[in-house]
């Protein structure tokens, strides 16, 4: 394959990968809004946003690095999508599960985009972007495990919640 392919397909990927994590923020956003009872998810929901912020920042550097930018159109379509999935879950009487759900599909789909843009990079001779790539997909994976290693306790709280009586929707 030519350069000139490998570094449009490179430019395209980060331009998705950045369209993909504004939509992460679209999607996680609401959900801390609306926590009351689950102060750890909100904990790490918080640290997580930031993390996604620093995300973007690598992103729109690497992208900078090849004199490139991100594409607003696709950032705008991807953050529609996660608004409305988020609001979607937001009527649900058990939201937070299916938070816990699809942000823990979510994180694995961003890893395996971080992976394969890695791959790219290495294919390209992009080495200057590994470094940003690598913390963007060990941030995604932490995160990840995090919400695999909760969720148990986080459905337990919601039972015991709504066994109570109390509000057990987030």
């Amino acid at each position: 394959m030519s350069d000139d392919k490998i570094r449009d397909i490179f430019v395209y990927g980060l331009r998705n990968a950045h369209a993909m994590e504004n939509q992460a923020l679209s999607i996680m956003k609401p959900q801390l809004e609306r926590i009351e009872n689950y102060p750890e998810v909100a904990a790490k929901l918080e640290q997580h946003i930031r993390e996604i912020e620093g995300q973007i920042q690598r992103l729109e550097d690497i992208l900078g690095g090849l004199a490139e930018s991100h594409s607003s159109l696709k950032d705008m379509a991807l953050s529609f999508t996660g608004a409305m999935a988020a609001m979607g879950h937001s009527m649900a009487g058990d939201e937070i599960l299916k938070n816990s759900f699809a942000n823990f599909a979510f994180e694995n789909f961003e890893i395996a985009a971080y992976n394969s843009l890695l791959t790219i990079a290495e294919q390209g001779g992009y080495a200057e972007a590994t470094t940003g790539l690598h913390a963007n997909l060990r941030e995604e994976q932490a995160m990840a495990v995090w919400l695999d290693e909760n969720l148990a306790n986080v459905t337990l709280k919601f039972l015991s919640l709504n066994e109570a009586g109390e509000t057990a929707k987030i």
